[in-house]
This record gives C-alpha cells, sequence and structure tokens, in this order.
C-alpha cells in the first residue's frame, strides 16, 4: 500500500483494467487540483488509433492539458525507453508551471519502468526479432520454458510480443531473462517518486457491462471504417498497433475470417480476457492504494473521497 503523505502529493497515478473509469477520475482529479494528465497507454501513442484505445475526445482535451497521447505515426516503433524519458519531461514541464501531474492508464509495463527503472537488456536485434516472429507460438513457448521456467510461468502467454522479447534478450544476452534485474540509471530515475499510486477496480458484474457497452459504442462510432483507413497508413505493418484489441479483429473481419456480430462478440471476450491479465499483473507487481468504485458512484463523488480520505488539497 502507498504510503500517504500529509502535503500535497508531487504526482498522482491512477491504474486499474480497460472500462473501469480511470479516464472520467483522472479529469475530476485535474479539475480540482489543477492538474494535467499523462497517458500511461502503449496504444493510445500512435496517430489514428483513437476509437478502438478510447482515447480523451478533443473536448476533453481542451478542458484538461493530456500528454503523450499522438505522438507517433503507425510506422513509428515505441516502446518503454521512449515513454520514460517523454513522461519524465512531461512531469517536470507540468510541475514547472505549478500544477499536478496525474499519470493514468492501464499498461503495467510503462508504470514499471517509469517507477523501477528500464534496467541493462539488450536492444533490439532485428534478425533475431523476425527469426523469432516467423516461429510458431507453440515453440516459442517450448523454447521459453526450456531456457527459463520463471518467465515462463509468469508470462502473458496470450501476448506473442512478450514472449518474443523475452526470447530475444535471452538469445541476445545468454541469461535468463528473469534473473536480468532492472538497475535505475540517471536517464531513468525519477528525481521525486510520486506520492500516491491507486488501483481502481469495481465489482466484476459491474465491469463487464461497461467494458461491453463500450465495445458497442466502439462499432456504432465507426470503428471498421477507421480500421480501413488505418490500414492503409501501415496498420498491418505495425506488430505492437495491431495487438492492440479491437483493431487486430476489426482486420480479421475485414480479410473474411467472421462476420461483423462474431467480431463484435470476440472483441467483447477479448477485452475481458485482458481485463483480467491487467488486473492479475497490477495485484503482483505494483504496490498501490486499491479503491473500489461503486456502479452508480460518479466521479467527482470518489474524487472527493480521495481528497478527504487522503489530504489532497489544491495548490
Amino acid at each position: 500500500m502507498a504510503t500517504i503523505p500529509d502535503f500535497h502529493p508531487q504526482s498522482i497515478l491512477l491504474a486499474g483494467p480497460t472500462a473501469v473509469g480511470k479516464s472520467e477520475i483522472a479529469l475530476a482529479l485535474a479539475g480540482k487540483l489543477n492538474g494535467e494528465i499523462i497517458s500511461v497507454d502503449s496504444m493510445q501513442v500512435y496517430r489514428g488509433l483513437d476509437l478502438g484505445t478510447a482515447k480523451p475526445s478533443v473536448a476533453e482535451r481542451r478542458k484538461v492539458p493530456h500528454h503523450l497521447i499522438d505522438v507517433v505515426e503507425l510506422t513509428e516503433p515505441f516502446d518503454a525507453a521512449q515513454f520514460v524519458r517523454l513522461a519524465q519531461a512531461a512531469i517536470g514541464e507540468i510541475q514547472s508551471r505549478n500544477r499536478t501531474p496525474i499519470l493514468c492508464g492501464g499498461t503495467g509495463l510503462y508504470f514499471k519502468a517509469l517507477l523501477e527503472g528500464l534496467g541493462d537488456a539488450p536492444p533490439s536485434d532485428a534478425k533475431v526479432r523476425a527469426e523469432l516472429e516467423a516461429t510458431p507460438l507453440l515453440d516459442l513457448l517450448r523454447e521459453l520454458e526450456q531456457s527459463d521456467p520463471v518467465t515462463s510461468a509468469k508470462i502473458d502467454r496470450q501476448n506473442p510480443r512478450r514472449i518474443i522479447r523475452a526470447l530475444e534478450v535471452i538469445r541476445l544476452t545468454g541469461k535468463p531473462f528473469s534473473a536480468q534485474r532492472a538497475t535505475w540509471s540517471p536517464a531513468t530515475r525519477p528525481e521525486q517518486p510520486p506520492s500516491l499510486f491507486f488501483g481502481l477496480t469495481r465489482e466484476a458484474a459491474d465491469l463487464q457491462s461497461r467494458m461491453n457497452s463500450r465495445v458497442d459504442a466502439m462499432f456504432r462510432s465507426g470503428l471498421v471504417t477507421e480500421t480501413q483507413e488505418l490500414l492503409k497508413r501501415g496498420l498491418a505493418e505495425n506488430k505492437t498497433a495491431m495487438q492492440a484489441i479491437g483493431y487486430r479483429q476489426v482486420v480479421e473481419h475485414l480479410r473474411g475470417e467472421r462476420s461483423l456480430p462474431a467480431t463484435i462478440e470476440l472483441v467483447k471476450i477479448r477485452t475481458r480476457q485482458f481485463a483480467k491479465r491487467q488486473m492479475t499483473w497490477f495485484r503482483r507487481q505494483a504496490s498501490m492504494t486499491w479503491v473500489n468504485l461503486g456502479a452508480s458512484e460518479k466521479a467527482d463523488t470518489v474524487v472527493e473521497k480521495l481528497a478527504a480520505a487522503y489530504r489532497i488539497a489544491p495548490n
């Protein structure tokens, strides 16, 4: 559990599963604390991935400044190292304006990199990466189990990108991925760690209802059309962006692999599975104060409760 200070925190972190209500709470907090929001989302960094990533609306971004959204094109790579560099710069800029940085998102790896460092893992090697990407997933899992049982037991087995990265590091270093500890360097160590780290959660039925409603809204708003346009801009060639739930399934639909109703249902299933993996990761990896949100509880009410309980006050 996070340590609760008597003074106004340097920054506030909000994490939790998809559709739990992080963005709404962040907006309400920003309004109360004269804050600005930093997105901690590995997909919102890409220009064009809008509906499927539930990016804040134009009106919301006008109301409260947002950072680390739309920072790279679909054809560009983006990783945790870039996130840490940009997030630290944003935190410094926000604090220089005597405003509160509010880091909000669901990408656990980015939170971990920001708080604990990037470590000394080698950069990606194009030849090794190509070999791994051409290998069937079952073969990759067998190799990982043989070379690093610890990582094999913990890794998300439905996330090929992480499996490939773990094996890439193992092949390049000759050491188990699990044995390589993250260490701070001057370029990645925060000068002042965040004071408050909140994890948001909901009852299972409530969260599932919200996820289903979000998926339905994405398709009504034009996710299929957005995906068609993104394919023209190189979506299919960006293996990271293609991992975004919604886009991959729509691309498969456009290729004739399943009907639209079946695609919508599959996106709902994948979203539930993703949320479960997020919760498992955060509970195992992060030290935070968990806040359970009621089904009918308004964002302003949650913010008032947090402010009262943890003595958060405006600047």
